[in-house]
């Protein structure tokens, strides 16, 4: 697989960096494909790697967050998570982090899931999803002067609700809860559901 990858790598040979910031990065790359076509411009959005979680509590309560997202002009529900940040020894050590400073829980066990690209033709930074089980309130939230966050405690079974009706907006959070029922075998009900509504 990785020969078949490296055939088909592109070259870059010259990048400009347009705009810099803190959370935003746009740079126009010329690039050479193997066959010799010259991509020019092609543009690359840099962030820094996020990362999210599947989190419960210790008596499986699944812990979901509310806030407004100007982007979209919506207050939605989401997994908690955030920004990796330089400070963070590793990603683990990020959601860590956002875990408490988000929701004021600290977990037992934090375990990974899968790592993501969010959008691999313009972005150049991931997405890494964890599990986090046996969480317990041990903090006042410690949020950003920006941020005002809800949290928001639902059982299994009213995240199956929210599944099924597409309220989880956010398409990022919406692979972590993939992989993360998978890990925890609470995945089967989805396909008994939705064989049930293509039977109707």
């Amino acid at each position: 697989m990785q020969e078949h990858q490296d055939h088909m790598q592109w070259k870059v040979l010259s990048s400009t960096y347009l705009y810099r910031d803190n959370w935003f990065t746009a740079r126009r790359d010329r690039c050479e494909t193997p066959s010799g076509k010259i991509v020019d411009p092609y543009y690359v959005l840099e962030y820094p790697n996020w990362v999210n979680a599947l989190a419960f509590t210790e008596d499986e309560q699944v812990i979901l967050i509310r806030q407004y997202r100007h982007a979209l002009g919506k207050t939605i529900l989401e997994l908690p998570g955030g920004v990796v940040d330089d400070t963070d020894a590793s990603p683990l050590a990020a959601v860590e982090r956002e875990l408490r400073e988000e929701t004021g829980y600290t977990f037992q066990q934090i375990e990974p899931l899968c790592h993501i690209s969010p959008n691999p033709s313009t972005q150049s930074n991931l997405c890494f999803a964890f599990l986090a089980t046996g969480g317990k309130k041990t903090h006042p939230q410690s949020l950003d002067p920006n941020e005002e966050i809800e949290v928001v405690l639902v059982s299994k079974t009213e995240l199956r609700e929210l599944i099924m009706k597409n309220e989880i907006w956010q398409a990022l959070h919406v692979t972590t809860l993939l992989y993360g029922l998978l890990r925890t075998g609470d995945l089967q009900w989805a396909t008994h559901q939705l064989s049930e509504k293509q039977l109707r």
